[in-house]
Protein backbone atom coordinates (compact mmCIF):
# COMPACT_ATOMS: atom_id res chain seq x y z
CA UNK A 1 0.00 0.00 0.00
CA UNK A 2 1.31 3.44 -0.95
CA UNK A 3 2.06 5.71 1.96
CA UNK A 4 -0.52 8.48 2.07
CA UNK A 5 1.83 10.50 4.27
CA UNK A 6 5.60 10.92 4.12
CA UNK A 7 7.48 11.71 7.33
CA UNK A 8 11.03 13.04 7.27
CA UNK A 9 13.23 14.04 10.20
CA UNK A 10 16.13 16.44 9.69
CA UNK A 11 17.91 17.40 12.91
CA UNK A 12 15.16 18.82 15.16
CA UNK A 13 12.54 19.40 12.44
CA UNK A 14 9.89 16.82 11.51
CA UNK A 15 8.29 17.32 8.08
CA UNK A 16 4.93 15.69 7.31
CA UNK A 17 3.99 15.60 3.61
CA UNK A 18 0.51 14.66 2.41
CA UNK A 19 1.26 12.19 -0.36
CA UNK A 20 -1.70 11.61 -2.67
CA UNK A 21 -1.20 14.34 -5.29
CA UNK A 22 -3.41 12.75 -7.95
CA UNK A 23 -6.40 13.04 -5.59
CA UNK A 24 -5.26 16.49 -4.32
CA UNK A 25 -4.06 15.11 -0.98
CA UNK A 26 -7.37 14.33 0.76
CA UNK A 27 -7.12 14.20 4.54
CA UNK A 28 -10.28 12.35 5.51
CA UNK A 29 -9.15 8.76 4.89
CA UNK A 30 -8.45 6.50 7.85
CA UNK A 31 -4.89 5.81 6.71
CA UNK A 32 -4.01 9.47 6.29
CA UNK A 33 -5.52 10.44 9.64
CA UNK A 34 -3.70 7.60 11.40
CA UNK A 35 -0.33 8.40 9.81
CA UNK A 36 -0.51 12.12 10.55
CA UNK A 37 -1.66 11.61 14.14
CA UNK A 38 1.07 8.99 14.67
CA UNK A 39 3.71 11.44 13.42
CA UNK A 40 2.37 14.15 15.76
CA UNK A 41 2.42 11.70 18.65
CA UNK A 42 6.07 10.98 17.86
CA UNK A 43 6.80 14.71 18.00
CA UNK A 44 5.06 15.04 21.36
CA UNK A 45 6.96 12.12 22.86
CA UNK A 46 10.43 13.17 21.67
CA UNK A 47 11.73 16.40 23.20
CA UNK A 48 14.40 16.42 20.50
CA UNK A 49 11.68 17.18 17.93
CA UNK A 50 11.29 20.93 18.21
CA UNK A 51 9.16 21.92 15.23
CA UNK A 52 6.79 20.26 12.74
CA UNK A 53 6.27 21.34 9.11
CA UNK A 54 3.11 20.18 7.32
CA UNK A 55 2.92 20.40 3.52
CA UNK A 56 1.44 18.68 0.47
CA UNK A 57 3.00 16.90 -2.48
CA UNK A 58 2.21 18.04 -6.00
CA UNK A 59 0.17 21.04 -7.06
CA UNK A 60 -2.34 21.08 -4.19
CA UNK A 61 -1.86 21.37 -0.46
CA UNK A 62 -5.12 19.52 0.23
CA UNK A 63 -8.55 19.38 -1.33
CA UNK A 64 -10.02 18.29 1.99
CA UNK A 65 -12.50 15.43 1.74
CA UNK A 66 -12.10 12.71 -0.88
CA UNK A 67 -14.61 13.75 -3.55
CA UNK A 68 -15.22 10.12 -4.62
CA UNK A 69 -16.24 9.20 -1.07
CA UNK A 70 -18.43 12.30 -0.80
CA UNK A 71 -20.27 11.50 -4.02
CA UNK A 72 -20.71 7.88 -2.96
CA UNK A 73 -22.04 8.92 0.44
CA UNK A 74 -19.53 6.77 2.30
CA UNK A 75 -19.15 7.39 6.01
CA UNK A 76 -18.78 9.96 7.37
CA UNK A 77 -20.21 11.68 4.27
CA UNK A 78 -23.48 9.75 4.34
CA UNK A 79 -25.37 6.98 6.06
CA UNK A 80 -27.52 7.32 9.18
CA UNK A 81 -26.93 10.72 10.85
CA UNK A 82 -25.82 9.15 14.13
CA UNK A 83 -23.20 7.03 12.33
CA UNK A 84 -22.12 10.01 10.23
CA UNK A 85 -21.63 12.21 13.30
CA UNK A 86 -19.61 9.48 14.97
CA UNK A 87 -17.54 9.14 11.81
CA UNK A 88 -16.59 12.81 12.06
CA UNK A 89 -15.76 12.49 15.77
CA UNK A 90 -13.51 9.47 15.26
CA UNK A 91 -12.15 10.64 11.90
CA UNK A 92 -11.21 14.17 10.83
CA UNK A 93 -11.91 15.59 14.29
CA UNK A 94 -9.26 13.25 15.68
CA UNK A 95 -6.75 14.85 13.32
CA UNK A 96 -7.98 18.33 14.25
CA UNK A 97 -7.46 17.65 17.95
CA UNK A 98 -4.03 16.11 17.33
CA UNK A 99 -2.83 19.15 15.39
CA UNK A 100 -4.28 21.67 17.83
CA UNK A 101 -2.81 19.85 20.84
CA UNK A 102 0.61 19.16 19.32
CA UNK A 103 3.11 20.25 21.95
CA UNK A 104 5.69 21.61 19.51
CA UNK A 105 5.16 24.54 17.11
CA UNK A 106 3.62 23.58 13.78
CA UNK A 107 4.12 25.33 10.44
CA UNK A 108 1.82 24.86 7.44
CA UNK A 109 3.84 25.21 4.22
CA UNK A 110 0.98 25.71 1.78
CA UNK A 111 2.14 24.78 -1.70
CA UNK A 112 -1.17 25.07 -3.58
CA UNK A 113 -4.95 25.13 -3.13
CA UNK A 114 -6.17 24.46 0.41
CA UNK A 115 -9.88 23.74 0.22
CA UNK A 116 -12.53 22.85 2.80
CA UNK A 117 -11.01 20.62 5.46
CA UNK A 118 -7.68 21.09 3.67
CA UNK A 119 -7.97 24.80 4.40
CA UNK A 120 -9.04 24.20 7.97
CA UNK A 121 -5.97 22.13 8.83
CA UNK A 122 -3.77 25.07 7.87
CA UNK A 123 -5.51 27.03 10.63
CA UNK A 124 -4.88 24.20 13.08
CA UNK A 125 -1.17 24.97 12.67
CA UNK A 126 0.55 27.74 14.62
CA UNK A 127 2.21 29.42 11.64
CA UNK A 128 1.45 29.54 7.91
CA UNK A 129 3.67 30.25 4.92
CA UNK A 130 2.13 30.20 1.44
CA UNK A 131 3.46 29.69 -2.04
CA UNK A 132 2.26 32.23 -4.59
CA UNK A 133 0.36 29.27 -6.09
CA UNK A 134 -1.66 28.78 -2.90
CA UNK A 135 -5.36 29.58 -2.71
CA UNK A 136 -7.79 29.18 0.18
CA UNK A 137 -11.50 28.36 0.30
CA UNK A 138 -13.90 27.56 3.12
CA UNK A 139 -16.14 26.08 0.45
CA UNK A 140 -18.47 23.77 2.40
CA UNK A 141 -21.64 25.78 1.70
CA UNK A 142 -21.13 25.35 -2.04
CA UNK A 143 -21.61 21.62 -1.47
CA UNK A 144 -24.57 22.15 0.85
CA UNK A 145 -22.40 21.35 3.86
CA UNK A 146 -20.84 23.01 6.92
CA UNK A 147 -17.31 22.67 8.35
CA UNK A 148 -17.33 19.37 10.23
CA UNK A 149 -13.79 19.71 11.51
CA UNK A 150 -13.85 22.88 13.59
CA UNK A 151 -13.34 25.37 10.77
CA UNK A 152 -16.17 27.66 11.93
CA UNK A 153 -14.41 27.95 15.31
CA UNK A 154 -10.93 28.43 13.86
CA UNK A 155 -11.67 30.92 11.08
CA UNK A 156 -12.88 33.95 13.10
CA UNK A 157 -10.00 33.45 15.53
CA UNK A 158 -7.60 33.60 12.59
CA UNK A 159 -8.92 36.46 10.43
CA UNK A 160 -11.69 38.09 12.48
CA UNK A 161 -15.45 37.69 12.54
CA UNK A 162 -16.36 39.73 9.43
CA UNK A 163 -13.91 38.12 7.03
CA UNK A 164 -14.60 34.69 8.50
CA UNK A 165 -18.32 35.14 7.84
CA UNK A 166 -17.55 36.32 4.31
CA UNK A 167 -15.45 33.25 3.52
CA UNK A 168 -17.84 30.84 5.23
CA UNK A 169 -21.09 32.20 3.74
CA UNK A 170 -19.81 32.72 0.18
CA UNK A 171 -17.35 29.85 -0.16
CA UNK A 172 -15.14 32.28 -2.09
CA UNK A 173 -11.56 31.51 -3.09
CA UNK A 174 -8.90 33.75 -1.56
CA UNK A 175 -5.53 34.26 -3.26
CA UNK A 176 -2.20 34.03 -1.47
CA UNK A 177 -1.72 37.81 -1.57
CA UNK A 178 -5.21 38.39 -0.17
CA UNK A 179 -4.54 35.82 2.53
CA UNK A 180 -1.40 37.74 3.46
CA UNK A 181 -3.29 41.04 3.64
CA UNK A 182 -5.93 39.42 5.87
CA UNK A 183 -3.36 37.91 8.23
CA UNK A 184 -4.31 34.38 7.23
CA UNK A 185 -0.67 33.65 6.37
CA UNK A 186 2.50 35.27 7.62
CA UNK A 187 4.49 35.17 4.39
CA UNK A 188 4.08 34.50 0.66
CA UNK A 189 7.06 33.20 -1.30
CA UNK A 190 7.94 31.82 -4.70
CA UNK A 191 6.92 28.16 -5.10
CA UNK A 192 10.50 26.90 -5.26
CA UNK A 193 11.35 28.78 -2.06
CA UNK A 194 8.48 27.45 0.07
CA UNK A 195 10.05 24.46 1.79
CA UNK A 196 13.37 26.24 2.32
CA UNK A 197 11.55 29.20 3.90
CA UNK A 198 9.44 26.98 6.14
CA UNK A 199 12.46 24.92 7.13
CA UNK A 200 14.45 28.07 7.94
CA UNK A 201 11.65 29.27 10.23
CA UNK A 202 11.41 25.83 11.83
CA UNK A 203 15.17 25.80 12.38
CA UNK A 204 15.10 29.22 14.03
CA UNK A 205 12.44 27.91 16.42
CA UNK A 206 14.40 24.71 17.02
CA UNK A 207 17.46 26.67 18.18
CA UNK A 208 15.63 27.69 21.34
CA UNK A 209 15.34 25.59 24.52
CA UNK A 210 12.70 23.00 23.63
CA UNK A 211 10.94 22.77 26.98
CA UNK A 212 10.50 26.54 27.16
CA UNK A 213 9.07 26.61 23.62
CA UNK A 214 6.60 23.84 24.46
CA UNK A 215 5.48 25.64 27.60
CA UNK A 216 5.19 28.95 25.71
CA UNK A 217 2.92 27.24 23.18
CA UNK A 218 0.81 25.82 26.00
CA UNK A 219 0.37 29.33 27.44
CA UNK A 220 -0.84 30.56 24.03
CA UNK A 221 -3.32 27.71 23.66
CA UNK A 222 -4.68 27.95 27.22
CA UNK A 223 -4.97 31.71 26.86
CA UNK A 224 -7.68 31.24 24.23
CA UNK A 225 -10.23 30.41 26.92
CA UNK A 226 -8.72 31.71 30.18
CA UNK A 227 -9.35 34.83 32.18
CA UNK A 228 -6.32 37.08 32.60
CA UNK A 229 -5.98 36.15 36.27
CA UNK A 230 -6.03 32.45 35.37
CA UNK A 231 -3.45 33.06 32.64
CA UNK A 232 -1.17 34.80 35.14
CA UNK A 233 -1.43 31.88 37.55
CA UNK A 234 -0.53 29.36 34.83
CA UNK A 235 2.34 31.58 33.65
CA UNK A 236 3.74 31.74 37.18
CA UNK A 237 3.68 27.95 37.48
CA UNK A 238 5.22 27.43 34.03
CA UNK A 239 7.92 29.99 34.73
CA UNK A 240 8.80 28.31 38.03
CA UNK A 241 9.26 25.04 36.16
CA UNK A 242 11.31 26.76 33.45
CA UNK A 243 13.69 28.23 36.04
CA UNK A 244 14.51 24.70 37.23
CA UNK A 245 15.45 23.25 33.81
CA UNK A 246 18.94 22.58 32.49
CA UNK A 247 17.89 24.44 29.31
CA UNK A 248 17.51 27.66 31.28
CA UNK A 249 20.75 27.19 33.24
CA UNK A 250 22.65 26.59 30.00
CA UNK A 251 21.12 29.62 28.30
CA UNK A 252 22.12 32.02 31.10
CA UNK A 253 25.54 30.55 31.83
CA UNK A 254 28.23 33.28 31.81
CA UNK A 255 30.16 31.66 28.97
CA UNK A 256 27.09 31.11 26.75
CA UNK A 257 25.83 33.97 24.58
CA UNK A 258 23.14 31.85 22.90
CA UNK A 259 21.45 28.53 23.55
CA UNK A 260 22.74 25.76 21.28
CA UNK A 261 20.75 22.80 22.62
CA UNK A 262 21.62 19.71 24.58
Amino acid sequence: MTQSVLVDRQDHVLTITLNDPEARNPITGEQTIAEVTDALSTANDDVDVRCVVLTGKGKAFSGGGNIKDIRAGRLPFGGPPIASAEGYRTGIQTLAKALRSCEVPTIAAINGPAVGAGFDITMMCDLRIASKNATFAESFVRLGLVPGDGGAWLLPRTIGAHRAAQMLFTGQTVTADQALAWGLVGEVVEPDELIATATALATSIAKNPPRAVRMAKRLLREGEHQSFDSALELAALAQAIAHSTSDHRTAVAPDESTYVGE
